[in-house]
């Protein structure tokens, strides 16, 4: 842009310059222009200055005093401790960036992919587990059985407290998304847009077909493997996990949403 108006400048300049040494010119008169009748320009439109609309503005309640986002660990870790206890807590969870963690997965989650560094919780243990033969490979039903702890704890978590929990914090995880480069965006609209695309996610009947073009595999279906990444975490939890998931995700919706003012 910058390079553009120097440009024109620089073309004006010259063409001012060139007006300037032709009438000049010995044995030259300078050349009048037919008269004609100046008409005042439009006015310029008002700048607008656009601001992402914000869906589900949330009534925070701060708890006192909160810490620095770099120093909220330990307040982290003993809220969520509270919540899951703090076996689960040191079983299953991350202890650093707590909040950063939470917030760049939700905001990945509809993405196609989440990077690992990213997640607030430790890989599932085990191997994926398939079955079938080798010209129709699909998800294994004992696979299901890696993720039974982690359902485990969702299904034990209180939607009312987990929410109270998220809002009592919300200023904190603001900041943490505005700092993954939305400084005009809003955390809680980025929530309800994620809960919503995983609940999104098809409820497979029968364990879905896979294929393995190189080391990992891939769902055979090309509408299932091009869903997002949370969709495709659901799917490959098997259809009784997934519909427990789905149930608590809708708890929280709903917690999260009485939080929203009505418009």
């Amino acid at each position: 842009m910058k390079r553009t108006i120097w440009l024109v400048i620089i073309v004006v300049v010259l063409v001012a310059g060139a007006a300037i040494y032709y009438d000049w010119l010995p044995g030259r008169k300078a050349l009048e222009a037919p008269h004609q009748e100046v008409l005042p320009l439009p006015p310029s439109p008002p700048v607008v200055s656009v601001e992402p609309a914000i869906r589900h503005p949330i009534e925070t309640a701060p708890v006192q005093a909160l810490p620095l986002l770099g120093e909220s660990d330990a307040a982290m870790q003993k809220a969520l401790g509270d919540l899951v206890g703090s076996k689960w807590l040191a079983e299953f969870f991350y202890a650093d960036r707590v909040i950063r963690r939470i917030v760049a997965t939700i905001d990945e989650l509809p993405r196609k992919k989440v990077p690992m560094s990213a997640m607030p919780v430790k890989p599932v243990p085990g191997a994926f587990v398939t079955s079938g033969t080798a010209d129709s490979v699909v998800i294994g039903a004992k696979n299901s059985a890696r993720y039974a702890p982690y359902v485990k704890i969702m299904q034990a978590l209180d939607a009312r407290k987990l929410v109270e929990f998220y809002v009592g914090f919300y200023p904190l995880f603001q900041q943490a998304y505005e700092e993954l480069g939305y400084p005009k965006g809003y955390f809680n609209d980025r929530l309800i847009e994620t809960i919503d695309n995983v609940l999104d996610a098809p409820d497979l009947k029968e364990p879905a077909r896979l294929v393995q073009p190189k080391v990992l595999y891939k769902f055979a279906d090309p509408d299932l493997e091009a869903r997002s990444a949370g969709q495709k975490i659901i799917m490959r939890m098997g259809g009784e996990n997934a519909a427990k998931i789905k149930d608590k995700l809708r708890e929280i919706r709903h917690e999260v949403m009485l939080r929203v003012p009505s418009q």
